[in-house]
C-alpha cells in the first residue's frame, strides 16, 4: 500500500458509518452535515442567542417595529422548504449595517441596516437571504467540514514522518478550518441569494429588490470609507467577510431576478417608511453621541472636540478619529485598577509599552480641574503622544495621538486645543443629549436636496448621506408632496 493510499484510508475511517451526506430539500444537493444534526443546530442557536444579543448592543427597544420585522420574516419563512422551523427574528441595537443567521432559526438584522433599506421589499430580501442560509444548512456544512478537517489533522499527527506528511500541512488545514467557521464561501453566499430571490418571489415581492439593496450596501461601504479617510474596498472579495460584495455577486442577483417566477412587484414603500420613522440613527447615547466634531458620553459624563478635518468612528471599546492624511486620535478608558496598582497616572504612563517603545518626557497638566499627564514617543515614522486624565479615583481616560513625523508640528496646536476641550458634563447637558433619528419630511414647492441636507448633522457628508438614504442624486428634482428621509433629533 502506498503512502497516499494509506493516508486516504486512515482519513476516511473516522467518517465511516456517520451517514454524513444528506440531500437538502431546498437546493437538491447532497451535502456533508454529519457533525451537526438539526437538533444540534437548535441547541447551538439557543445557547448563542443571548450571547449575540449582549455582543451587539442588545435588542432594539421598539416592540412595534420588532413585531413588524418578525411578521415579514415569518411570512418569508413560510414560503421556504423548512416552514416549520421555529424562527426567531431580532432587531439588534447596532448602528452598523449588518444581518446574519445562527443555526436553529435565529435571524438578526441591525437598526443600522433598517436605516438605509429603501423599502419593505429590500428588508425582505435581506431576511430571505438569511433564511436561505438556514434552510441550506450552511453552518452545519461548515462545522462538519471543520470537524472532518480536525480529525484529519489528528490522523496526520499520528502518521507523522512515517506517512511522509509534508511540513506545514497542519497549519494550512487549521487555517482552512478557521476560515470555514468565520465566513460563508462564495458559493454559499450565491446559493443563499438564489434561495432568497425564490422566497421573495413566492411572497409577492419584487425580486429586483435584492439587487437594489446590494447597490445600496455598496454605496454605503464607499461612503463609510470616505468618512474614515480610507480607500474604497466595496469591490474587494474578502474570504473572512460575512457578506462579500462584488460586482459579480450583484450581476448574479440581477440574473436571478430575471429568471424568477414573478408573482408580484410589492415594494411596501409607505408601510416601511411609517415603521422606521423615528428609528435611532448612528450612536446610541449609552455608547456616546457624536455631534459633528463633538463627542459626548452621558454615562461617563464627559465631552471633547476633535480638530477640524477629523472624522470620528464610535466603536464599542473606544473612539477613533482620523483626518485622512495619516493622523489618528484614539480615546479610551485607562484601567483604573492598573493605574492604582502602578501608583498613579505618571507611573502608569511610563509603564505603557507600544511595540517595545515607552513614553518619555512626562509632563503634568491640569485640564479643567482634572489631574493629567502627557508623554511622547517615536515609533518608526510616527510621533506618539499619550495623554492620561484622572477624573476620579475610579475613572481614568486616555488619548493617544499618532502623527506622521512631518505633520507633528503642524497639528500640535489643534491637539492642544482638543486636550483642553475635555471636560465634565453638567446635569442639564446630560439631560439634553438625545440620539439622532430617521425622520420623514414632506417636499414643498421649491425644495431640493440642499434644502433638506443642509441641516443634517453629518458635516461635509450631509449631501452624500441624503443621496444614500433617498436613493437619488443631488441634482435630481424632488416631487412635490412626496416624502424624503433625513437625519435629525
Amino acid at each position: 500500500m502506498t503512502r497516499k493510499i494509506l493516508i486516504a484510508v486512515i482519513l476516511a475511517l473516522p467518517l465511516m458509518g456517520l451517514g454524513g451526506c444528506s440531500t437538502n430539500p431546498a437546493t437538491g444537493k447532497s451535502s456533508f452535515t454529519a457533525f451537526m444534526s438539526p437538533e444540534k443546530e437548535k441547541a447551538v442557536g439557543a445557547k448563542e442567542h443571548p450571547k449575540i444579543i449582549e455582543q451587539f448592543g442588545g435588542v432594539y427597544d421598539a416592540p412595534e417595529l420588532g413585531f413588524y420585522v418578525a411578521r415579514i420574516g415569518g411570512k418569508l419563512a413560510g414560503y421556504s422548504e423548512l416552514p416549520d422551523l421555529d424562527y426567531t427574528f431580532t432587531i439588534l441595537n447596532d448602528q452598523k449595517v449588518n444581518a446574519f443567521a445562527v443555526p436553529g432559526g435565529y435571524v438578526y438584522i441591525t437598526r443600522g441596516l433598517l436605516a438605509i433599506a429603501t423599502d419593505e421589499a429590500e428588508m425582505a430580501g435581506v431576511l430571505a437571504h438569511e433564511i436561505g442560509h438556514l434552510v441550506a444548512r450552511h453552518t452545519a456544512q461548515r462545522y462538519s467540514a471543520t470537524m472532518a478537517t480536525n480529525i484529519g489533522l489528528q490522523v496526520l499527527g499520528v502518521l507523522g514522518s512515517v506517512a511522509g506528511a509534508p511540513t506545514g500541512t497542519g497549519q494550512l488545514a487549521s487555517y482552512g478550518a478557521h476560515a470555514a467557521l468565520q465566513s460563508y464561501s462564495r458559493e454559499q453566499e450565491l446559493e443563499a441569494d438564489r434561495l432568497g430571490v425564490r422566497y421573495l418571489s413566492r411572497a409577492g415581492y419584487d425580486p429586483d429588490s435584492m439587487t437594489g439593496f446590494f447597490h445600496k450596501l455598496q454605496a454605503h461601504t464607499k461612503l463609510q470609507a470616505a468618512m474614515r479617510g480610507e480607500k474604497d474596498r466595496s469591490e474587494n472579495f474578502n474570504i473572512m467577510s460575512t457578506h462579500p460584495l462584488t460586482s459579480e455577486r450583484i450581476s448574479a442577483a440581477e440574473r436571478l431576478a430575471t429568471e424568477a417566477v414573478v408573482k408580484g412587484r410589492e415594494r411596501g414603500i409607505s408601510t416601511f417608511a411609517k415603521e422606521i420613522d423615528g428609528l435611532v440613527f448612528g450612536d446610541d447615547p449609552e455608547q456616546g453621541i457624536r455631534r459633528g466634531r463633538i463627542f459626548e458620553h452621558p454615562s461617563l459624563e464627559v465631552r471633547f472636540e476633535v480638530p477640524p478635518g477629523f472624522t470620528m468612528i464610535n466603536l464599542p471599546t473606544n473612539v477613533i478619529a482620523k483626518d485622512g492624511d495619516g493622523a489618528t486620535i484614539v480615546f479610551d478608558m485607562a484601567p483604573a485598577k492598573k493605574v492604582r496598582q502602578l501608583g498613579g497616572i505618571v507611573k502608569y504612563l511610563s509603564a505603557i509599552n507600544i511595540k517595545g517603545v515607552k513614553f518619555k518626557n512626562a509632563e503634568r497638566l491640569e485640564i479643567n480641574g482634572m489631574e493629567a499627564v502627557t508623554g511622547t514617543a517615536r515609533l518608526g515614522k510616527e510621533d506618539l503622544r499619550l495623554l492620561v486624565i484622572k477624573e476620579s479615583k475610579d475613572q481614568f481616560f486616555e488619548f493617544l495621538f499618532r502623527t506622521p513625523l512631518k505633520r507633528t508640528e503642524a497639528l500640535a496646536l489643534d491637539f492642544r486645543r482638543m486636550t483642553y476641550s475635555f471636560n465634565r458634563l453638567r446635569a442639564e447637558e446630560i439631560a439634553a443629549i438625545k440620539p439622532l433619528r430617521i425622520r420623514f419630511k414632506t417636499v414643498h414647492k421649491g425644495d431640493d436636496a440642499k434644502t433638506f441636507s443642509q441641516n443634517m448633522p453629518m458635516g461635509k457628508f450631509n449631501m452624500q448621506w441624503f443621496e444614500l438614504l433617498n436613493n437619488i442624486k443631488a441634482d435630481e428634482p424632488l416631487e412635490q408632496g412626496s416624502q424624503v428621509r433625513v437625519i435629525s433629533q
